[in-house]
């Protein structure tokens, strides 16, 4: 397949907290399918900037920016950057995203205050910064989760909480971007193998009991989600999203 055929050929797009995990697997997806890629990193540079080099070594644009998603800075500078990097930007993914778990009764003001600030208030301005630049056409992907929908155990309030805002935040602005053709979407994972939640991890027995299928997802598979949402194919989907739990909420 020539580049000017690949679905994704002549796009930019931005992957928030793309330097490991589900994240980097969404930048190397986008990148194979044609699109410039810019991701955002908070402490990781070597680690972002490798995989930056290596999205260059396969003939795209590619930046690695440091941006703290939690922080009201961060999120224009994370647009500013991948702007001036890529010449512009068609897709946005939101995919920096924090956990912090325990009894919400003994959960620290700290950890409330990180979950809402990354999960909810990060993606609402790095949204909102990025709309002065996609054009008619465009899309916007969250990374929300399957625990937005259904909480199969505690532990978690505050992170549900956040994701389950992001739930509403989709529909409501799909509604107002729709004259422009820019679809809004949620992709919502269930547990997926990762170094932050491995699925060799001390969660897993008890995870893997809510499970239709009996193992952790790949990141590979939620980053197809994305690039589908991003791509020709999806033009008439928007203000829902895709669930990738294993039937967790089945």
């Amino acid at each position: 397949m020539t580049s000017s055929s690949l679905p994704l050929s002549g796009k930019r797009a931005l992957v928030t907290g793309g330097s490991r995990g589900i994240g980097a697997a969404i930048a190397r997806r986008l990148a194979a399918d044609g699109a410039d890629v810019a991701i955002t990193y908070e402490k990781s540079a070597d680690v972002a900037e490798a995989l930056a080099e290596e999205i260059r070594a396969s003939g795209r644009k590619a930046a690695a920016i440091q941006a703290d998603a939690g922080a009201v800075a961060g999120a224009q500078a994370a647009i500013d950057g991948a702007v001036a990097a890529l010449g512009g930007l068609d897709i946005l993914v939101n995919n920096a995203g924090i956990a912090r778990m325990g009894d919400f009764a003994d959960q620290p003001l700290q950890e409330i205050e990180a979950q809402l600030n990354v999960n909810v208030r990060g993606v609402m301005l790095t949204t909102q910064a990025a709309l002065n630049h996609i054009p008619e056409g465009g899309r916007i992907i969250t990374i929300g989760s399957n625990v937005g929908e259904k909480v199969p155990f505690g532990g978690i309030t505050v992170y549900s909480a956040t994701k389950s805002a992001l739930e509403s935040f989709t529909r409501s602005l799909a509604r107002e971007l729709g004259p422009r053709h820019v679809t809004v979407n949620l992709v919502r994972p269930g547990p997926v193998d990762t170094d932050m939640n491995p699925a060799d991890g001390p969660m897993a027995a008890s995870v893997l009991g809510f499970l239709a299928l009996d193992r952790y997802g790949r990141p590979e598979e939620i980053a197809g989600a994305v690039a589908y949402l991003a791509g020709p194919e999806a033009g008439f989907i928007t203000g829902t999203g895709i669930v990738i739990d294993g039937g967790a909420n089945a």
